[in-house]
């Protein structure tokens, strides 16, 4: 994954000797998810330790990153919604609303596009921006660092997790980033099905939407992570406020083109899309059935040309009934209740 530079103030005191160091953790990935979509790319600085990972998940989790206190990372990234905020816009510490809505954080260890505008290519630099965002946080990095290296807790943690006790902000998000790593979803029902060889985990109406879905979706939705984690103009009709990817690069080019969002625990992610304009999936499927905008911008027709092409010119009420019972399969309990992802 690409490098990404922080700017810290970092003190390093030499461990004393015959220090242990973390533990290394290995995550448990199904075979099939090996096989597929192959092994998570790993930092060579960052690697996962239980220590790291357990700081990480504390970090997560912890309302000192917010300038007033009250907010963390999962205050807009709930586990029950698949770590994503069933708000349409979060809201900071202010009062401020933000202009898009909270992305998943699902198997983001294969990402390399980070945010609905990809300006970040690793969970580190992705960790680190909500800190200091006005309409986020509203925090500075060396108030975080003071409030944590004065904390009771946080001094022995960091030490156990880095070999240092010296806070500082690379070393907080590089926690939070393991802890993110961990966040995998690989145990739906349509993943008992497609690779574990269950027959009865889908009905019929699954099975013809799922039929539907290979036609029509996978072309950046693809079977394993379900999203092929580029950035593209899906053909939103106006009016779209946000130029995207654009605002980062400034090329006319990458107006309105977005990360495409992974699919899994979709149902459990409403609002939909970067302005949260469809609240239902049966509004998603409804746009992709014949309102996508193949005149906007830079719009992706190669992706779209089937959804532009539909026989009737849209999805049948059938149609997007069986797309719908298909997305729902997608669902994976275990990691919405998963304790470990808990605040600690």
């Amino acid at each position: 994954m690409s490098t990404v530079l922080f700017l810290s103030c970092r003190k390093d005191p030499a461990a004393p000797v015959g220090t242990v160091g973390p533990t290394p953790l290995m995550l448990d990935l199904p075979q099939w998810v090996l096989d597929s979509i192959g092994p998570m790319p790993m930092p060579v600085d960052n690697p996962l330790t239980v220590e790291g990972v357990a700081l990480g998940r504390r970090l997560f989790h912890e309302k000192m990153l917010s300038d007033d206190g009250t907010m963390s990372c999962a205050s807009c990234h709930l586990q029950e919604h698949g770590f994503s905020d069933p708000d349409a816009f979060s809201t900071g510490t202010d009062g401020s609303v933000g202009d898009r809505n909270a992305m998943a954080v699902i198997n983001l260890g294969w990402s390399e596009n980070l945010f609905w505008d990809g300006r970040r290519h690793s969970l580190e630099g992705q960790a680190h921006d909500p800190v200091t965002n006005p309409i986020e946080m509203r925090n500075t990095w060396p108030t975080v660092v003071d409030r944590l290296q004065n904390d009771p807790l946080y001094p022995d943690l960091f030490q156990a997790a880095f070999g240092t006790s010296a806070v500082d902000s690379d070393l907080v998000v590089m926690a939070i980033a393991q802890f993110e790593r961990t966040m995998v979803s690989f145990d739906s029902r349509f993943d008992r099905f497609y690779y574990g060889g269950d027959s009865s985990a889908l009905d019929q109406m699954e099975l013809d939407g799922m039929a539907l879905f290979e036609r029509h979706c996978t072309q950046c939705h693809d079977l394993g992570l379900f999203t092929d984690d580029d950035l593209r103009n899906n053909g939103l009709p106006f009016p779209v406020t946000d130029s995207g990817l654009a605002a980062v690069t400034g090329l006319s080019t990458d107006l309105y083109k977005f990360k495409v969002p992974t699919l899994r625990n979709i149902s459990m992610t409403a609002p939909y899309m970067h302005d949260s304009r469809f609240p239902t999936l049966f509004d998603v499927v409804t746009f992709y059935g014949g309102h996508v905008d193949a005149n906007s911008p830079n719009v992706d027709t190669t992706n779209l040309t089937g959804l532009l092409h539909l026989p009737n010119g849209n999805f049948t009420w059938e149609e997007k009934d069986r797309l719908i019972a298909f997305l729902n399969t997608l669902t994976d309990s275990t990691f919405l209740t998963d304790a470990r992802f808990t605040a600690p």
